[in-house]
């Protein structure tokens, strides 16, 4: 839990800017939500930008994240979750209290209203709380994929993966098909923290822990079938502070070409390092 109490007030102090690479590993998929309709095509396309260019939406690398550090903070317990959405076949259901350090509240907001349970009564949630952490979504390094890849794939940028379900009773086989990015292809990923308090220092080394445990995980669809495997790298922290808005001040390299996330993650802990972000 952070130190944040329910007297904290908000003005901003800065913004901290994190950039760098993310790596596929393995194969990646993240489904664009509807088939191809080419003759031949996969069944589940990857999300593709206006260019036909794939890319990782911010909202993807934001909820996986979160989901992480609920697991990690031991708040996916009925009691700890609210539904987001209670369609049929395609319920959410996410952590959300009224707690005012509640670190995944304050780092990806939290609206008030009623809220259902997911096990016991509904509540009245009375905090609101602004997001500190913005996901932007992130661009494929065309340069990542190189010539020799481009020979093997079935596509210009992709690769389409056959998968194939056993029914248990006849054995009959149900084939699919899974388009994904090829392993060794790069993105370029930018996340910003807002420092809104003294306390949100705090939040920094909580959300390179979500990184973390995102790199021994995986993103997207197909995970626990070996695709989604991902690693971060040539990390840059930059701090903006508030007068780099309001009087054009010098913004200030706090991290530079960090090689690892594990490295990030040392620097970030270090002692004096919230002192920085100020």
């Amino acid at each position: 839990m952070s130190s944040h109490t329910a007297s904290t007030k908000l003005g901003l102090i800065g913004k901290l800017l994190l950039d760098g690479e993310m790596t596929c590993e393995t194969g990646l998929h993240i489904g664009a939500g509807k088939g191809s309709l080419d003759l031949g095509g996969a069944d589940n396309p990857v999300v593709k930008d206006a260019f036909g260019r794939p890319y990782v939406p911010g909202s993807s690398l934001r909820g996986r994240i979160r989901s992480l550090l609920e697991q990690a903070g031991g708040l996916v317990s009925p009691a700890d979750l609210v539904f987001l959405s209670r369609r049929r076949g395609q319920e959410v259901r996410i952590h959300q209290s009224d707690e005012p350090g509640d670190e995944i509240g304050l780092l990806f907001g939290r609206n008030p209203g009623r809220m259902d349970r997911v096990s016991g009564d509904s509540f009245e949630s009375s905090a609101a709380s602004p997001a500190r952490l913005t996901a932007y979504d992130a661009p494929l390094d065309l340069d990542s994929i190189s010539t020799q890849m481009r020979e093997n794939l079935d596509d210009e940028l992709t690769e389409v993966k056959s998968e194939s379900a056993i029914d248990r009773i006849t054995a009959q086989s149900n084939a699919r098909t899974l388009e994904r990015v090829p392993a060794g292809a790069r993105f370029k990923v930018r996340f910003v923290i807002d420092i809104l308090c003294a306390e949100d220092r705090e939040l920094v080394a909580a959300f390179v822990q979500g990184l973390r445990l995102l790199e021994d995980d995986a993103l997207g669809g197909g995970g626990s079938r070996g695709s989604g495997r991902v690693s971060f790298s040539n990390w840059k922290l930059t701090w903006r502070g508030k007068g780099f808005y309001a009087a054009g001040d010098t913004e200030q390299v706090l991290v530079d070409s960090a090689a690892s996330t594990a490295g990030l993650h040392a620097a970030v802990r270090e002692a004096g390092f919230a002192e920085k972000l100020a």
